[in-house]
């Protein structure tokens, strides 16, 4: 792998202090690197810069020379570059630094502007912090505790505005908490491609909202949320629902595609309240989709399989396992286990020492959907790369069936065309599921008695009913569907929120993914039901705990061999894709998105 070139480095002073930072690097993220605070509001660092709020002003000085000779000017004082000072503050956020630049941050000027601006900000703002869903991660009450004055000079009525104003299906907008930095107008029009947001009249009444005839409906409306320093926008679903501070936060990954972006589940007392992006500018930037905030809801669905059984007799897992096993001694050599893209590298590897103790074939659930060319992808398994890596399958499309031929764009369609449900439906024209086709065939010609399957609907991978009836069932999932219901073994499981593990995006980035929330009772850890199948039909023992477990998969994954899971950057670790080249990927090699530049 070709490493990236070294960035041109240049010399900038900060407070006094000298830093090497890349030429052009935004003086905001310069001044992070030393451990400055510049405020701001309406600055970020993936969308264009527009200078709204003036907070982030700094004084910005240059090395002074003799304009005739270009020598440089000595100070006699100091007998030091005089330094020539800009006389009037500057906004950080549209400085860049070049050679030499010098900016304070913390002059009593600056200061004096800083609460000046937060003066204004707060004429028209309401008091109302202590009902704010913002609270507790809000900028302007961080900000207006370090750099406001301490009192109000304002004497007059506030500016009533709109409120609880509902700008699409899943954000919801008080306007009098705006302070019209822009970003989410930014964030529609740079990103998702979707123009809908503006303001309106002028003034202390300027207003957000969306353009005549359009409604925030995109599958990234969420963004907008995340990205609004104040409490103006809300998720409607997350609205009234719990303060940010009795939450605690678990990384995590989405789970709706093979993209992988990162997450972050926030959960109290065993409930899962919300998903949130988590930054990794090489795989999503600071973005997620709606669809993927939605992911966690089936955890405490009414559906969930909270039972261990034996036919329709409650069980234990040992002796669910022992009836399992002999289900597959019955036949005789007839049995066929069906892996899945959802589970993770690990349950796949056990599901691949599981098939080879049976001798039986192996079989992956392809799913498909219209990727939107920004953070959905066509290929809609979080982790198929991982059932190539681990070897559960070798050279299996990732995608088959009519709704897209390999090779063609995953970017096909747009953001506004699905909601959350269509992203995650099991059926329907917005998802084709399918890949089971052959293990149909082999069914009805009789050479099939037994099928393993692994957190996968059978009927809704290209099986049929009558095809299941031929056939003796062990159902290892989450949750009760048309397998469940006919099978003669069934081992809940749980979710990717009650577990941890990896997986492997199509970037061939293997990300880990914690345990969020404990699981219900009644349903027990992949990995344990897995390695004690595996045990039960003469597989040499595998361990199930994670951390163990890794050691062998070292040892026998070639792609792992350099790999631990102690040692995986929160940000991923890319593997080489190079034995996996030219397989039928529909969205291509790698990753469609092209992360926003950093502003300049």
């Amino acid at each position: 792998m070709v490493s990236p070139p070294k960035p041109d480095l240049i010399t900038v002073n900060i407070d006094g202090r000298e830093v090497a930072v890349p030429k052009g690097t935004n003086v905001i993220e310069a001044a992070r690197l030393v451990g400055v605070d510049v405020p701001y509001y309406c600055y970020h660092p993936k969308l264009t810069v527009v200078g709204n709020c003036r907070m982030c002003l700094i004084e910005m000085g240059m090395p002074a020379v003799d304009p005739a000779s270009k020598a440089p000017i000595i100070d006699p004082t100091t007998g030091k570059q005089k330094i020539n000072w800009i006389p009037r503050p500057q906004i950080g956020c549209a400085t860049n630094a070049t050679p030499g630049l010098h900016i304070r941050t913390n002059t009593p000027q600056i200061r004096d502007c800083r609460e000046g601006v937060m003066e204004f900000l707060l004429i028209n703002h309401p008091l109302d912090c202590p009902i704010c869903d913002q609270a507790g991660e809000c900028k302007l009450q961080e900000q207006a505790t370090g750099y406001g004055r301490g009192y109000s000079r304002f004497i007059e009525q506030k500016n009533v505005k709109p409120k609880r104003t509902q700008l699409g299906p899943r954000v919801t907008l008080d306007d009098e908490r705006c302070i019209l930095c822009s970003r989410c107008i930014r964030f529609c029009k740079e990103i998702v491609k979707d123009d809908v947001l503006g303001f309106v009249d002028r003034g202390s009444y300027s207003t957000l909202t969306c353009y005549p005839g359009k409604a925030l409906a995109n599958n990234y409306s969420l963004n907008t949320v995340d990205i609004c320093p104040v409490g103006a926008l809300t998720s409607t679903d997350f609205r009234f629902k719990m303060r940010v501070w009795f939450l605690k936060q678990t990384d995590s990954i989405d789970t709706g595609s093979s993209v992988g972006c990162n997450t972050v589940v926030w959960t109290r007392e065993g409930i899962i309240y919300r998903i949130t992006p988590r930054r990794n500018d090489e795989v999503n930037d600071t973005w997620l989709p709606d669809s993927a905030r939605e992911l966690y809801k089936p955890v405490r669905a009414a559906n969930r399989l909270t039972a261990i059984k034996i036919g329709n007799i409650d069980s234990l897992l040992d002796a669910a396992v022992q009836a399992a096993a002999e289900i597959v001694r019955s036949a005789a050599g007839a049995t066929a286990v069906v892996g899945s893209g959802r589970s993770s590298v690990e349950e796949q590897f056990l599901t691949k020492k599981l098939a080879g103790a049976l001798t039986a074939s192996t079989h992956l659930v392809s799913r498909v959907g219209p990727g939107d060319g920004i953070l959905i992808s066509a290929d809609r398994n979080p982790n198929f790369r991982g059932a190539l890596v681990t070897g559960l399958i070798k050279g299996m499309p990732a995608v088959v069936g009519p709704a897209l031929r390999a090779g063609q764009s995953s970017s096909a369609g747009s953001p506004g065309m699905q909601s959350p449900t269509q992203a995650r439906s099991e059926s329907g024209p917005h998802l084709h599921t399918a890949g089971l086709e052959s293990l149909g065939a082999a069914i009805d010609a009789g050479e099939i008695k037994a099928i393993i399957a692994v957190n996968e609907d059978l009927i809704a991978g290209g099986l049929t009913a009558a095809q299941l009836a031929k056939v003796s069932v062990v159902y290892l999932g989450t949750h009760a569907n048309a397998t469940s219901a006919v099978a003669k073994i069934i081992i809940p499981t749980l979710t990717v929120f009650e577990k941890g593990g990896t997986f492997v995006n199509q970037q061939f980035r293997i990300q880990r993914f914690h345990p969020c929330v404990p699981g219900p009772a009644g349903a027990a850890d992949d990995l344990v039901a897995l390695g004690k199948l595996v045990a039960a039909v003469g597989g040499a023992p595998v361990p199930t705990e994670l951390h163990a477990l890794w050691s062998v998969l070292a040892t026998e994954v070639g792609a792992l061999k350099t790999v631990t899971l102690a040692s995986l950057p929160d940000t991923g670790l890319l593997l080489d894709p190079t034995p996996f080249a030219g397989l039928p990927f529909v969205e291509g090699e790698t990753l469609h998105y092209k992360p926003a530049a950093a502003a300049k």
